[in-house]
Order: C-alpha cells, then structure tokens, then sequence
C-alpha cells in the first residue's frame, strides 16, 4: 500500500446524502478479484446522465470527492473502494460514512475524512462559485486546505498511522513472521501424528 502523507487534488462535488455501495458500483461489476475497468463501473448507473458531476468537464479528473451525510451505508462490497480509488479518487471528504466501507477504505489506503456539515457546505459554495477548485489534505496534521480556508480533522490513531506507514494487514503481519515462524515449528514438534495404515 502507497504511504499517504498530503494530497492536492480537483475537488468534486456529491450533493447527495446516503448513497450506498450499490450505487457507488451496481452489483453487476462484483465478481472475482479483478480490479481491471472497475473506473468505468463507478457510479455506472448515474454516469447515464449527462447532468452527473463526473461527467462534467470540470470534475472528469478529480482526485477529491466531497460528499454528503452517510456516505458508502448499505452493504460490504470491497469493490466500492476498489472503483473509487481505480477512477484516481484518493480522498473522500464527508460528514459521515458506513461502518464497514470506513473499514474496507482504510484497509485499501483511501482516505476518509469526516467534517461538520458546514464545512462540507463552505466547500461545495466555494466548488459551486469555482469548479476546478483544489482542496489539499495533510494527514500528518489532520488539516484540509481550500485556499485560505483551513478545517481540522481527527482520524483513528492506529489507521491514520498504518496509511502514514503504507502498511496493510499483510505487511502488518509480516512484521511478526520471525515469531510466527518459531511458533509453527514448535507447534509441529508438540502436536501428535496420525500414522498412515495402508492395506
């Protein structure tokens, strides 16, 4: 997993409370464990229209998504994260999000960083009054930067150090493969053994 330490990226805007991971990627692209053109299925059902934000100009190459209150509710589908960070989203910015989508973002190195709802909406009034707007987030000092606008935010200290670090559980186990190692030799001296009875 890449280390994240501060990111500057166009900023877009999703003016829509408790959008599920079924309308992040429709159930349709979840199969297998290829994350190939999972940038295409991203909001595929509301990329149809030609009003959606991402499908603006302005938007097409954002790396920030700021969104509303609850955003990824609804079911465990790792594939949301996947498809977000595959279309180059690398922070979502939002009021609150789904448990488990919290979990499975952390897991894969996307950032979520939860603001008051007045401050998502100072966000969107200056993205609205200037599309292409950049936003920077420093997650070493837990700041969100647009302009001279400055918000403070907290993450959990143990994630925000695992994506500081650009470590995921696997790297984090094979921090531990040493004892791992000494414990699975013992354990096979210890355990008892079937012998094979042939006829």
């Amino acid at each position: 997993m890449d280390k994240f330490h501060e990111h500057t990226g166009i900023a877009a805007p999703m003016k829509v409370a408790d959008v599920d991971t079924d309308q992040i990627i429709p159930v349709r692209f979840c199969s297998g464990v290829d994350k190939t053109g999972l940038d295409a299925a991203l909001f595929a059902d509301w990329r149809e229209s030609p009003h959606f934000v991402l499908n603006r100009e302005s938007f097409t190459d954002s790396t920030v998504l700021v969104a509303g209150e609850n955003f990824g509710c609804g079911s465990s589908r790792e594939w949301a994260v996947w498809a977000l960070q595959a279309y180059g989203f690398r922070v979502v910015l939002a009021p609150r999000f789904g448990d488990i989508f919290t979990g499975n973002s952390f897991k894969n190195g996307l950032l979520l960083v939860e603001l008051e709802q007045g401050e998502i909406d100072q966000i969107w009034k200056e993205i609205d009054e200037n599309p292409g707007t950049e936003v920077s987030i420093d997650l070493q000092e837990q700041l969100v930067r647009m302009g001279d606008q400055v918000f403070g935010f907290t993450v959990d200290p143990t994630r925000r150090q695992r994506l500081l670090d650009g470590v995921d559980d696997v790297d984090l186990t094979l921090q531990y493969a040493a004892d791992i190692n000494a414990y699975e030799a013992r354990r096979r001296q210890s355990m008892p053994t079937a012998t094979r009875i042939t006829a």
